[in-house]
């Protein structure tokens, strides 16, 4: 069985699947080998957690309980060259093609190997340099964010943000120019408990504005529609680093 070498650093693969033996499998096996993983059950929280943290490979399920696998699949390539493995039931030669079209790196039909899924993880990594962590990077000359090293200035200084204030700026950030829901804010930042907690978004939000330097009577970066959610709007600016 193929480690990772105690000289390299250790690679971290994002593994978004709602099924828990599966993602336990999967976890195991890697972290057996020296891999560091992360874990999400679902695509909305795979994006937060590859925007907020970075990963150097993406193994990814098509059947998820929030969003269709190829639906995250072209939102993260929005943004992220990142390699990913599909995993999914679509055996056919038309599923296939379209899942590599849509910016797949490969993929493993279920059931599989868990030794199979391992090898195309390292191959994957050697194709890919090892480390090839990314995430969205903002920069208009005023406010500059680079979510993948968790920094965020303004007119070339550094702005200091709580870790929820991170948590719902890399949030907009990784859909910049969609409408994020209200509740999906909640539930991602605080938690699914406090999907009816709007006070707690209003007030995050003021913070998280006065420190970018954000006017909310006329917004440049965020902009509120009032009860149904928020809108990062610099999405013509935003690039891969």
């Amino acid at each position: 069985m193929s480690q990772v070498l105690d000289s390299a650093p250790a690679p971290r693969v994002l593994i978004i699947d709602d099924e828990p033996h599966i993602r336990k499998l999967i976890d195991i096996s890697l972290r057996s080998q020296g891999y560091l993983t992360l874990l999400a059950a679902t695509g909305q929280e795979g994006l937060s957690l590859l925007a907020g943290k970075g990963a150097d490979i993406v193994v990814l399920d098509l059947g998820l309980p929030d969003r269709d696998g190829q639906d995250v699949l072209k939102d993260l390539r929005r943004w992220s060259r990142v390699p990913v493995i599909v995993l999914t039931v679509r055996s056919g030669e038309e599923e296939k093609v379209a899942l590599l079209d849509a910016g797949a790196n490969d993929y493993v039909t279920k059931p599989f190997g868990i030794e199979e899924l391992m090898a195309r993880i390292r191959a994957l990594l050697r194709v890919s340099g090892l480390r090839s962590e990314t995430g969205p990077v903002f920069d208009d000359g005023h406010l500059h964010i680079d979510l993948a090293q968790r920094e965020v200035q303004v007119l070339g200084q550094p702005v200091i943000l709580s870790r929820k204030e991170f948590a719902l700026l890399a949030l907009l950030v990784e859909q910049s120019g969609r409408l994020v829901p209200q509740p999906q804010l909640l539930r991602e930042v605080w938690g699914p408990t406090h999907e009816e907690d709007a006070h707690y978004l209003r007030i995050l939000v003021g913070k998280l504005r006065h420190k970018l330097g954000d006017d909310a009577s006329a917004p440049r970066y965020i902009v509120t529609e009032p009860g149904v959610g928020l809108r990062f709007v610099g999405k013509d600016r935003l690039d891969v680093r």
